[in-house]
């Protein structure tokens, strides 16, 4: 998962809960708000008929119970308070249609009221039974506000509607006392039943005002209910309740009430009223509380969404600010880290192994920031500081590796001129012996290609091969200095197709790569195949072509070689191809001529090695300067001619006389030397030609014997030593000999087979190694 997303999602997670904790809590308050409105509303629907209701019920109760015992004018009174009952129950059955309130057990209870009065009229049962199917549904009745429109659920509407609540049971307290008195009648006599339900009435009203009423009023009602208490029909009240209970005598059907209870109808009459105005009063009071606690709790709902909706936004910048932030950061230290390990690191890489120095600057440094990035940027600018410290040292154990290669190269150079040196030496002194001889030159043929070895260990070593010449090659004298160099150089072909000169910078690094393409293609092609080098001139530069006769190698093979050619590969794959020691000194020769080598199948099987040489390194030929001279012609001109009548002579060694002194000659312009070869094409090792041999003299047929002390060998063509070696690896120039190229012998070609049957089962050998 990426970190874009875990952002994200972190940041979703706690917003999606906020936002679900908002919705909840706002239908809460939303369903809480509502529920009020509606219970405000129906307060206002039903409330008023079900008070009127309950009002209505106390006064035909009360009248109800003069009718049972006779009181005079209590028959049309009754009448009246029916009518006003019906007319209430009538009202409260068309509003009271809400089926989930609580309003039907006071309808069912409606529903008996006709079947009680039929019992008032006629008397049946008992009265204290009648009377109290109307202290029921009274009780129905307050039992219905305390439900509907108490407002349990909030604390502060349910401490104002107790008020209410406890002022309905208390005037209702205050009707039961009011019946009870009706019901002693015109006698004044109550039962014990009575009398008792009097005591209970009235210490419940007494508790009901003291305790739930008074403590709980506002300062307004409080001030109302003040008023009432002390009122003279109030205190006719409290008067007549204290007389009742102390002033009233037994009796052996109950009690007698006091004479003085006949003002209780009119002073009940007149505080009731004011009791009834407190009661719509507090009512009022507890709806106008509950609409203006929906309208509070509709305001927080609103406050809550908005500041919710205000955090959630806050929360949603703050989170894309810091993800673009933290996600930037990262984007720049990927691009830092990408430039560094892509670029910086790679050149200051490459200037290590060059010997150059670095820039502290260019590397990424410790910034010291303490926060995660900061953390990670510093964690890679130590471990780039760790690896570029550990290319410095490998690149001065290299260093210091290359001046010891160079040491021992330079030394082991040193040997290698002294055993040329010395082989020219031994050419010279048993050059008569011609078995001898060519037995030296071979050995002198090997100590070259030993010598080419130690400067093939110069350029590993990190080294150049310097180059001594200081004048433009041609072309055909450049691919003869190759061929020279070649053990087998007998087999290789030259053909130089254009007239056109290499700079002299470049002729020994270019000799040497030759060389090298030609050392193998010798070694891995039959013994009797010609090698054929050919160079000309191509639109990018030179092209020399070496093909050979050598064995099949698959496209796969030739991938992987051409690829180490055309870039100079790294040590570390020398040290898996250790045995492919030539074409990696290939690579890194032409890596420094910025030249190409292609390997790829020649048409007759073989391979065919393919090096363009850039124009910067060609020079337009001097058309002064001497042609070749092919060495077969050479060497025709330097033997004698052998006599027609006769069989050929073998020639000995020539017969050296003292040089006469030199004679003033006159001065005279000097005309180009041709270029001396041996009869192979090798160039000749001196730098000046040497001096003319005499002409070799026939001798008849009849003297054989004395042919040999009197033939005289024409001298050999000699190679210049040390003309295109590295320059640690030269001595000053010993004294050559002339020597004369030798002829093939039944030991030679027996040798060359072995040496053509190794080579065979090394390759073999080589293409098994490289097969997965």
């Amino acid at each position: 998962m990426r970190l874009r997303t875990l952002l994200i999602w972190l940041a979703v997670v706690p917003t999606v809960a906020m936002g679900t904790q908002v919705a909840v809590t706002a239908e809460r308050l939303l369903a809480q708000s509502e529920k009020l409105r509606s219970d405000v509303a129906a307060a206002e629907q039903v409330g008023a008929p079900l008070y009127t209701l309950m009002v209505d019920m106390q006064a035909e109760r009360t009248a109800t119970a003069a009718r049972w015992t006779g009181t005079d004018g209590s028959e049309g009174e009754l009448r009246v308070r029916r009518q006003a009952t019906d007319s209430a129950a009538a009202e409260f059955r068309r509003l009271a249609v809400d089926p989930s309130r609580s309003f039907a057990e006071v309808t069912r209870q409606l529903e008996k009221l006709a079947e009680y009065r039929q019992r008032a009229d006629t008397r049946s049962g008992a009265a204290d039974s009648t009377l109290a199917y109307y202290s029921e549904v009274i009780g129905k009745v307050i039992q219905v506000y305390q439900q509907e429109f108490s407002h349990a659920e909030d604390a502060e509407l349910a401490q104002a509607s107790r008020p209410v609540v406890s002022m309905l049971q208390a005037t209702e307290m205050v009707a039961r006392e009011d019946t009870v008195l009706a019901l002693a009648g015109p006698s004044g006599e109550l039962t014990f039943v009575g009398y008792d339900q009097f005591v209970s009435a009235l210490g419940a009203q007494r508790y009901l005002h003291e305790a739930l009423i008074v403590p709980h009023l506002t300062d307004r009602d409080q001030r109302f209910y003040e008023r009432v208490v002390g009122s003279s029909d109030w205190q006719t009240k409290t008067r007549i309740e204290s007389a009742v209970l102390s002033g009233h005598k037994d009796i052996v059907s109950g009690i007698r009430l006091p004479a003085d209870v006949g003002g209780w109808s009119s002073a009940h009459a007149n505080f009731s009223v004011q009791m009834t105005t407190l009661n719509i009063d507090l009512a009022r009071s507890v709806l106008a509380r509950g609409e203006a606690k929906a309208a509070e709790l509709q305001t927080e709902v609103a406050w809550l969404i908005g500041g919710s909706a205000g955090g959630l936004l806050a929360v949603v910048v703050v989170v894309v600010f810091t993800t673009r932030s933290v996600l930037r950061r990262l984007h720049d230290l990927h691009v830092r880290t990408v430039t560094v390990a892509e670029e910086t690191l790679p050149d200051v890489v490459a200037r290590l192994r060059r010997g150059q120095t670095v820039d502290p600057e260019a590397l990424p440094a410790v910034s010291g920031d303490r926060d995660e990035v900061g953390r990670i940027s510093d964690a890679f600018a130590r471990a780039v500081a760790v690896s570029v410290d550990g290319h410095r040292e490998l690149a001065a154990e290299r260093h210091g590796f290359g001046l010891f290669a160079s040491g021992i190269a330079s030394r082991t150079g040193n040997l290698v001129s002294r055993q040329l040196s010395l082989t020219e030496d031994l050419q010279d002194t048993f050059g008569h012996d011609e078995a001898l001889l060519a037995e030296l030159m071979r050995a002198d043929q090997l100590t070259v290609g030993m010598r080419r070895q130690i400067e093939n260990l110069l350029i590993l070593a990190g080294g150049e091969v310097p180059d001594p010449h200081t004048e433009p090659m041609r072309v055909a004298d450049l691919l003869r200095e190759a061929a020279a160099e070649v053990e087998d150089f007998r087999r290789i072909e030259r053909q130089a197709l254009d007239e056109t000169s290499v700079e002299p910078s470049a002729i020994s690094q270019i000799s040497h790569l030759l060389a090298e393409l030609l050392d193998n293609a010798t070694r891995f092609s039959p013994p009797k195949s010609k090698v054929v080098i050919r160079a000309e001139l191509v639109t990018d530069g030179l092209s020399v072509e070496i093909e050979d006769r050598g064995p099949r190698v698959t496209p796969e093979r030739y991938e992987e070689m051409n690829g180490r050619l055309h870039e100079a590969p790294p040590y570390s794959v020398l040290a898996q191809n250790a045995h492919r020691l030539g074409l990696f000194v290939v690579g890194h020769l032409a890596d420094q001529l910025r030249a190409t080598v292609t390997l790829r199948r020649s048409v007759y099987g073989g391979t065919s090695a393919v090096v363009i040489l850039p124009r910067q390194l060609l020079v337009a030929t001097d058309e002064r300067a001497p042609r070749e001279i092919e060495p077969q012609a050479r060497v025709l001109e330097l033997l004698p001619a052998p006599s027609r009548a006769t069989a050929p002579v073998p020639s000995l060694p020539a017969v050296r006389e003292p040089e006469p002194a030199p004679e003033p000659v006159p001065e005279t312009v000097p005309e180009p030397e041709p270029v001396v070869h041996t009869s192979a094409g090798l160039p000749s090792r001196r730098t000046k030609a040497p001096a003319a041999a005499p002409a070799a003299v026939p001798v008849p047929a009849a003297a054989p014997a004395l042919v040999p002390a009197l033939a005289v060998r024409p001298a050999l063509p000699e190679r210049v030593p040390q003309t295109h070696i590295a320059e640690q690896l030269r001595e000053p120039r010993a004294q050559e000999t002339v020597v004369r190229p030798d002829t093939a012998t039944p030991e030679e070609v027996a040798d060359a087979w072995a040496d053509y049957e190794q080579g065979t089962q090394t390759v073999e050998e080589e293409l098994r190694r490289d097969q997965p």
